[in-house]
Order: C-alpha cells, then structure tokens, then sequence
C-alpha cells in the first residue's frame, strides 16, 4: 500500500491517549531505539520511524511494518520487542513527514558522515564533515513540527551543533512560521553496540544528557527516565548540548587513540618474539590499565573511524575561527586505524612467498566486528582492496552478512562451501563467535590437501588450535611474535602435499 499522510492520521488517532514519540532515520541506531521506545517500560507512547523515501528507505519501512527487522542481530531481544510492538499496534513506519506535524518528541538518528582524502596508502591528507544531510533533516522538522515538541538529538554531531546549527535552523523555520521559540531542543547522544547486547546498549546503559535551556534539559531527562532503567543507570546531567556533545567525541576518540597506541607495539612484538596478548593480560591486572587494548585487524564501524576528526572540524569551524590548530593526535590516529590492514596484508603477502598475485585467500568474517552484520567501514574493506589490486582472488563468509553492499560482493555463510581445496590462505578477519572453538573449520582446515597460510588477526584461535595447525600449515596471529612460523625459515613448504594420514589423524 501507498504510504500517506493518512496512515500516520489513522495510527495517530487509533492511540489518543499517547504521546507521539517520531525516531528520525531508521538504521543501526535509529531502527532500534524505536523497538526500545515503543516497549518503553515506564510509559506507553505511539512511535512513528520516519526515512526517505528512497529504495533503501523503502525497504526498510515495508520491513518494518511485515514484520522483518531490516538489520541481522545476534541479539534475540530486537525481534522480540519488534514483535510485540506490532501486535500491540504502537508502531508505524513511514517515510511521510505528515508524521513530524503530529509528534509530541522527536528523536534524530541521522547519519552525519565524514569524507576522508586518502591516498592509496590511506594516509589522511584531508576531509570534509558534511553537515548538509543532517541539516536538511533538522530543517524538515522545523518547517513542520508543533511550537512545543521535543526535539532530541542523538546523533554524533561536532561538539557546538545543537547550539551553532540546529537551534538557528529552528529558530529561523519558527520566524518564518510566525511562531514564538517555544520547541525545546535536547541532545543525548547514543551508545547503541550492535551485537548481543543490541538492546541493552540503550535501556540498560547509562545516557549522558543536555538541553539548550532549562527547561529542555528537564524535558529531556523525563523522556529518557521512560526508556532506560534508570535506577541501575542513572542519568548525567551536563551543563550545555556542547559539553554532552564532546563527550560522545571524546569518548570515542580515546578509544580510538588507545587502538592506534597498541598498534606500533603490535609491530614491535612480532619483531621482538612476544606473545602481546600476553603482556596486555599482565597490564591489565592493574586496575588503572584494565582498558589496555590488544592487537587486531583495525578499526571499523561508523563512529571510531570518523568521530576524532569531528572534534578537529569543530574546533576550526566553532573554535577562535581557525587560528587554533586541530587535534592533531586525533587526526593521526584516524590514520593509523585505517591503515593498519596493511600490516596484516603485509605478512601474509611474506608468508606467501612475496606475492598474493594468483593466490587465493579466504577472509573468515568482514563485518567491522564480532557478532554483527554491519560492514560500514569495516578493517576487511581495506585488506580486501589491497588484495585485489594485488592480484588476488578473494573468497568471502560472513555468518552475519549475506551481500556486503560496499564491494557489491555476495558473501557466503556456509563454511563448507568456501573451505576447499585450491585456497592458499586463510585470513581469520573478524573475531566472529562461529570461529572460536569451531570442531567443523578445524576439521576442513586439517583436511586441505596442501599447505596453506593461516592468518590470525584478531586472536581468535585457542593456543591448543595453533599448535594443532602448526604441525600441517603455516600460522601467524597479529601481536603474537612468539609463534615461530612468524619466520620465513620455519614454515612449511607451500608446495607440500599433506600427508593423508597426518591428515586424518588431525581429523580425529
């Protein structure tokens, strides 16, 4: 059926007695946190998910109402509460903007990207925050909204936003409707962690919140005080929507910092013939240190690859007019995140004596991390690259994902149908659950007839399970320089058949 503006009437009008709660954007964030809203347990509200009316935002609100969440989880929790949002009839999914006009809240989960300047090295040598999306999406609701309706921004914004952006673009679409500044602008920014917790990442987590004014930081908090219980996590409360807004930055850009700190130890490690892991165990024992990051592929996902260049935008867009200098430690770990791929294609080029020209390699997972299906930047996307210019064939699984839309790529989920013979490595890229302590992939492993480059980067493989594959294929694991195989000279032959009754007895 046509989506119209009637719908949003009927659905409005079939719930009288309820606030009007619309989520703005319906994707990783968005689409969840209106399954959250519409099993609020402290109110009851009506909640409308508003997208484009573009073919993927058509997808999703045809998804959404049949009954399909658009977005694979391993959280059971996000069906769920989809389901019974459906039967008990409080939730609607729209791209009509019939549905701003009717709202008592407004919450935006609108993607505000990052386009980065990269070479083939992926050295940043420059980017744009482009603001024009999300502000057309402000604008929208300015233009339709009731003088007093909530407006909550979740989004990760540069620090100044709500205050520089968003409350101009109101304050202007109010003049021009003759209205009195009455709406009450809010930002509580998202913590939302695909994957096992999907759900829990919102209403049993602890929100940090602000409002332009007084009264929309109280408006604020009484909405999150519906949806999140709040008893275990309380509320913080901060002074103005830039210091919330810095917050979420900065948050993200420590972890990002500590992520690139790790990865020249990484290095120094297999250099040095030390088990990493190891030694960040050690560390970790000191409750000061507990954070301390271990090695891996690298980063991925929409907010730990962008969000510390947001604050160095910020400061030269809202700062002293750009007489300041960025944040140059959080542009440099932007750059060391997204190039550290190469340093796994780099060994296992090694390992491949010298070249991936003509080989054929498997990544074992290339959603950005464990147990979801989200491939938005993710680490594989750059060794996948580099492979293929490279002159390799690349073979996919995902147990997650099922087309990766960035590479336009069919992904396969049946581990059978890609562990065969004719691989010339295999590249454990995401820390999937499926790969941990996997009988079946040891199996087909053990049962190649050649020998093979097994790549590690994320430490997936027991020490039981390396020692095993060590004895019939070459092995390495990022951060581990303490596995032998890190060297040239003791690596099986890649010419080598495998013996089949070493092969069988591995089986066992």
């Amino acid at each position: 059926m046509e989506d119209t503006g009637q719908q949003v009437d009927e659905f409005v009008a079939s719930h009288p007695e309820k606030q009007v709660v619309v989520v703005q954007g319906l994707g990783f964030v968005g689409a969840v946190m209106a399954m959250v809203v519409a099993n609020a347990p402290y109110e009851e509200y009506a909640v409308i998910g508003v997208d484009l009316p573009t073919d993927e935002g058509r997808r999703k609100v045809e998804a959404l109402n049949s009954g399909t969440f658009p977005i694979e989880s391993a959280d059971p929790t996000v069906d769920d509460l989809h389901e019974q949002a459906l039967e008990q009839g409080n939730f609607l999914a729209t791209y009509s903007e019939r549905a701003y006009e009717v709202a008592d809240i407004v919450v935006v989960d609108i993607n505000l990207d990052v386009e980065k300047n990269t070479g083939s090295q992926r050295a940043l040598q420059g980017y744009d925050v482009d603001l024009t999306p999300f502000e057309s999406a402000c604008r929208t609701i300015a233009e339709r909204c009731s003088p007093d309706t909530l407006v909550i921004v979740e989004t990760t914004v540069p620090p100044g936003t709500c205050r520089n952006v968003v409350k101009p673009i109101f304050d202007k679409a109010f003049e021009e409707r003759g209205l009195q500044n009455q709406y009450r602008l809010g930002h509580s920014f998202e913590r939302v962690m695909p994957g096992p917790d999907y759900v829990d990442s919102i209403r049993n987590f602890y929100r940090v919140y602000a409002g332009i004014d007084e009264k929309s930081a109280d408006a604020t908090r009484d909405f999150l005080e519906t949806i999140i219980y709040t008893d275990e996590y309380p509320l913080t409360r901060l002074g103005n929507t830039t210091a919330s807004e810095m917050t979420k930055v900065l948050e993200n850009s420590y972890r990002a910092m500590n992520i690139a700190f790790v990865q020249e130890w990484t290095e120094f490690a297999e250099e040095m013939g030390v088990n990493l892991y190891e030694v960040v165990e050690a560390i970790r024992k000191r409750p000061t240190h507990r954070n301390l990051m271990f090695p891996g592929l690298g980063v991925g996902g929409y907010c730990l690859t962008k969000d510390p260049l947001l604050a160095s935008w910020a400061r030269s867009a809202h700062g002293d007019g750009g007489k300041t200098a960025t944040l140059t430690q959080s542009e440099t770990a932007v750059e060391i995140n997204d190039r550290m791929p190469r340093h796994t294609f780099d060994r296992l080029q090694a390992a491949l004596d010298e070249t991936v020209h003509g080989k054929t390699v498997l990544l074992l997972g290339v959603s950005y991390r464990k147990d979801v299906g989200d491939t938005r930047y993710t680490p594989a996307e750059y060794l996948y690259d580099l492979l293929q210019e490279h002159g390799a064939t690349v073979r996919l699984h995902d147990p997650y994902v099922k087309h990766w839309e960035e590479r336009d790529r069919a992904v396969e989920q049946d581990l059978e149908a890609v562990l065969t013979d004719g691989l010339d490595a295999v590249v454990f890229s995401t820390p999937h659950s499926e790969y941990e302590d996997n009988a079946e992939l040891h199996r087909r492993l053990h049962a190649l007839s050649h020998v093979i480059v097994v790549h590690d980067a994320w430490g997936v493989l027991s020490d039981g399970e390396l020692g095993a594959l060590q004895s019939t294929h070459r092995v390495q694991v990022t951060g581990r320089g303490d596995l032998n195989s890190s060297t040239e000279d003791s690596f099986p032959s890649l010419t080598s058949s495998l013996d089949s009754s070493a092969t069988d007895s591995s089986v066992e």
